[in-house]
């Protein structure tokens, strides 16, 4: 099976109550990081989460939605909801 079958990227540590996996604080920082050029966050994404670009997003959608993700970084998470509500609002 590949990584990207298998979850992929950085190790899952075992997090405490109520915290994040390491694997989705990796997903939110990278996320929150801008950009130079087209490629480069698609480049990033599979270099340092060992994960393709689809799964990456597919994962960070689903991130989104859980609370401790907004206690961790409530700037990134904010701004992806209302993205995502807006695409939804335009369809």
């Amino acid at each position: 099976m590949s990584p990207e079958g298998s979850g992929g990227g950085p190790a899952r540590s075992a997090p405490g109550p109520g915290e994040l996996s390491a694997r989705d604080r990796a997903l939110l920082a990278l996320e929150r990081r801008s950009w130079a050029g087209p490629g480069a966050k698609e480049r990033a994404i599979r270099e340092e989460l060992g994960i393709s670009p689809v799964r990456f997003y597919q994962q960070l959608n689903a991130l989104i939605d859980d609370e401790r993700a907004l206690r961790e970084d409530p700037v990134t998470v904010n701004r992806l909801r209302r993205v995502r509500d807006a695409r939804r609002g335009r369809r």
